[in-house]
């Protein structure tokens, strides 16, 4: 599933101020509660036991929180831009502002790791982290989003 499939609307689109990454991860998990119908625990329990094995900040500012969810009926993902950088156990120290959100069926796991690489490959090069960070609306950043595409092999920006 290509990046701009899994984020089909602007209420996909999150502007949060979270103090730190457990009021970010409890928010998140409220957020995507309401869209799939199950309980805040449940997301958040889920979440936060792939964050026990290791952090899901990819560095650069961008963090990736995911899970695979039983029963979960598609794919939900989220993005949410933050107020302000918060701590998020990144391996380069940088505070995270970007955060990709991603629930994916528990019987489905096929696309997942496929979806997770889409997303690491348009974030890659600076100009999509960066374009999000500036967009003026949650409609402005879903076109970015829709309109990603990976960097061709040596069109990597420099990191």
């Amino acid at each position: 599933m290509a990046i701009n499939d899994l984020f089909p609307g602007e209420d996909s689109i999150l502007s949060l101020a979270p103090a730190d990454k457990a009021e970010l991860m409890a928010l998140l998990a409220e957020q995507a509660a309401e869209r799939i119908g199950r309980p805040q625990r449940e997301v958040l329990e889920v979440l936060m036991a792939r964050e026990r094995l290791g952090s899901t900040a990819l560095g650069r500012g961008v963090g990736l929180p995911h899970a695979r969810l039983e029963g979960l009926a598609a794919p939900l993902a989220l993005l949410a831009r933050l107020q302000r950088p918060i701590e998020f156990d990144a391996r380069d120290g940088d505070p995270v502002d970007l955060v990709f959100l991603v629930l994916w069926p528990e019987d489905a796991p096929e696309g997942f790791l496929p979806a997770l690489s889409g997303i690491c490959k348009v974030l890659r090069g600076n100009q999509l982290p960066r374009q999000l960070r500036q967009a003026g609306s949650a409609a402005e950043a879903l076109a970015m989003l829709q309109a990603a595409r990976p960097p061709a092999p040596g069109e990597d920006e420099p990191h």
